[in-house]
């Protein structure tokens, strides 16, 4: 059985958001990792970067060592800079090619080669631009360099190992015992890999407490000193909030809904956290699912997102969650705000209430919101898709990314239900996710 590991990156869905300053070569990343030799314009003011650098983009295969050691055999590599952007792969693959970068004395970096408008018609001059991102395994091929920099405007970000034919919906997948052997043996070899690149085990524990539901955890300048990821700590770059990232989606406006909030009526134990099914709610039939509520992979509850009938081309869309305080978070008074977002577009719901209860202690809250058909059509569409869900609140925020495992085949009964169309069932876009996509073979 061919199966593989990678650090997979969550927050698919927030890719169009999170990627926007790098769009234009993001496709470029999701495909095996390609190796260039750049140089400078040798007539601009380029102070130490006039030489050539080493370009690393793209997704990291289990063939990516053996193309990066035919590619320094061809090339004289010695004293020079290989600048990452990377949205991760193989964890096997990544620890390969680190060793190869650390036997070769590289220095690494996390950027990327801008084309100028100078220099031959097969190799135009370059600037290294440290606008871009070292995703997943990346993080930990970027410790292969004997000299590390991390320039303030790149962004370093790290996940969970998970199986990566089952990354885009895990709460859905099978394992066996044999899976939890793979997982182990290949933590334990990036663990060792880790102490041998100089690096702090605190990294590895970090990647390790973030689940494939959840955004990934993009490390801080204080994480990248302490943790030893540079040798060199910059200056801090200006903090990537959840708000501005919400602010580049397309908004969908919520609507009061033509339903009213299910309350109470929530608690239903036929919804399944292992796939979207049809379930009965206040005698009206409704799409469902529960998923666990965890922030950097600790429990903090649960809760259900349920889509029912509205009008004639729109869905009501209801969340309900049950909240209790963590080892590390305090219960929020309440929650502030709870917003969906689909590909490109984003439906804020309405809270209709966020109340505390003493006995258990929990803050438990329902927001509801009607959207267009064609928001749930495209999340059900053929194929993987995901949707992430943000919660807001004074104390601290969440995200959770929900696979459509049973969305595809139960969605057309609620919509024979609802005798309304489907909505645009148009394949979202793959172009832009993030998050080692290109597993090892």
């Amino acid at each position: 059985m061919s199966r593989s590991l990678s650090l997979f990156c969550a927050a698919a869905l927030a890719a169009p958001v999170l990627l926007s300053p790098l769009a234009a070569h993001a496709s470029d990343r999701a495909l095996p990792m390609r190796f260039d030799l750049r140089k400078a314009d040798p007539s601009a003011n380029c102070s130490t970067q006039c030489g050539p650098w080493i370009t690393a983009s793209g997704a990291i295969t289990a063939d990516t060592p053996r193309d990066f050691k035919l590619f320094a055999k061809s090339h004289d590599l010695r004293g020079l800079t290989l600048a990452l952007d990377s949205d991760g792969g193989s964890v096997l693959g990544a620890i390969t090619l680190g060793r190869e970068i650390r036997a070769l004395g590289l220095t690494t970096t996390v950027g990327r080669a801008v084309d100028l408008d100078k220099g031959d018609d097969s190799q135009p001059f370059a600037k290294l631009s440290p606008r871009a991102d070292c995703q997943s395994m990346c993080a930990f091929v970027l410790l292969g360099g004997l000299h590390r920099v991390v320039p303030p405007e790149a962004r370093v970000m790290v996940h969970q190992i998970w199986l990566g034919d089952r990354r885009e919906d895990p709460t859905a997948a099978h394992y066996s015992a044999e899976d939890l052997v793979l997982v182990q043996h290949d933590i334990g070899s990036l663990a060792q890999y880790t102490i041998d690149m100089g690096a702090s085990i605190d990294l590895l524990d970090l990647s390790l407490r973030i689940p494939p539901w959840e955004p990934m955890h993009m490390l801080t300048v204080e994480e990248v000193g302490r943790m030893k990821v540079a040798t060199d700590v910059l200056a801090a770059p200006a903090p990537a909030t959840v708000a501005a990232a919400q602010a580049a989606v397309a908004p969908v406006a919520a609507a009061a809904p033509l339903i009213a909030p299910l309350g109470n009526a929530v608690q239903i134990s036929a919804i399944s956290e292992q796939h979207w099914t049809m379930v009965e709610q206040s005698g009206a039939t409704t799409l469902a699912r529960r998923h666990p509520l965890t922030i950097e992979g600790e429990d903090i509850g649960s809760f259900d997102l349920s889509v029912a009938c509205s009008g004639a081309d729109s869905y009501e869309v209801n969340y309900a969650e049950r909240r209790h305080a963590g080892d590390q978070y305090a219960l929020p008074p309440a929650l502030t705000s709870v917003t969906l977002t689909v590909g490109s577009k984003a439906a804020l719901l309405k809270v209709v209430s966020s109340q505390h209860s003493s006995d258990p202690e929990e803050l438990t809250t329902i927001a509801t919101a009607t959207v267009p058909s064609s928001f749930v059509g495209g999340f059900a569409a053929a194929g993987s898709h995901s949707l992430m869900i943000t919660t807001r609140s004074a104390g601290a925020s969440t995200g959770i990314r929900i696979g459509n495992t049973g969305a595809l085949q139960n969605l057309p009964r609620l919509a024979s239900s609802c005798a309304k169309p489907l909505g645009d069932r148009a394949e979202l876009s793959t172009a832009n996710k993030i998050g080692g996509l290109a597993a090892a073979k």
